[in-house]
């Protein structure tokens, strides 16, 4: 069994935002399946059972806040009795030119909010990432960062990014199928 976690903050005015860039893939795949979900109160998360070969996949989407991932990820990896590397989470990277993605395994949180707080929560780093770039088109200074990541993609940032939220359902689909 494997569990993929998509990072994203809960509420409308989140919709659509860098932050949310993982809540754009699992949201992509989950319409693309035409999937089912239950919200569960005990998991802090939104729900969606999914199958990938003969491999059961948890499509999860913490309804805590991204500084809070941590809490909601560990309480579906116990509940479910998985290890850290049967982990996936899905998040969104500043540093990552938008339209980009890079799959990464044990790696820090490098200031990532959301991953820091799913590496205290697990006691490790051992858990593999998809990281959707939502970085800007041209090479300039991000002031504000938490500015930057809560503002809405532009129009053309969108259609950059989308082939990369298909990209990523592809990584999702091939790192679920691995033993």
């Amino acid at each position: 069994m494997k569990l993929i976690v998509a990072l994203g903050n809960p509420g409308k005015e989140y919709e659509q935002t860098r932050h949310n860039a993982g809540w754009l893939v699992l949201d992509k795949l989950i319409n693309n399946e035409e999937l089912p979900g239950k919200k569960s109160t005990k998991l802090q998360a939104e729900i969606f059972d999914y199958k990938i070969g003969r491999t059961k996949v948890i499509l999860s989407k913490p309804l805590t806040f991204m500084n809070n991932s941590g809490t909601a990820t560990s309480l579906m990896m116990n509940f479910y009795r998985l290890l850290p590397k049967d982990i996936v989470v899905v998040h969104d990277d500043k540093d990552i030119p938008v339209g980009e993605i890079r799959v990464q395994t044990n790696r820090g949180a490098a200031g990532h909010n959301g991953i820091k707080s799913i590496i205290e929560q697990l006691g490790t780093k051992d858990f593999t990432r998809i990281r959707v770039g939502v970085g800007p088109l041209k090479k300039e200074p991000i002031q504000a960062i938490s500015n930057f990541v809560l503002n809405k993609f532009s129009k053309e940032e969108f259609k950059i990014l989308e082939p990369a939220l298909s990209n990523a359902i592809t990584e999702i689909k091939r790192l679920a199928s691995m033993d």
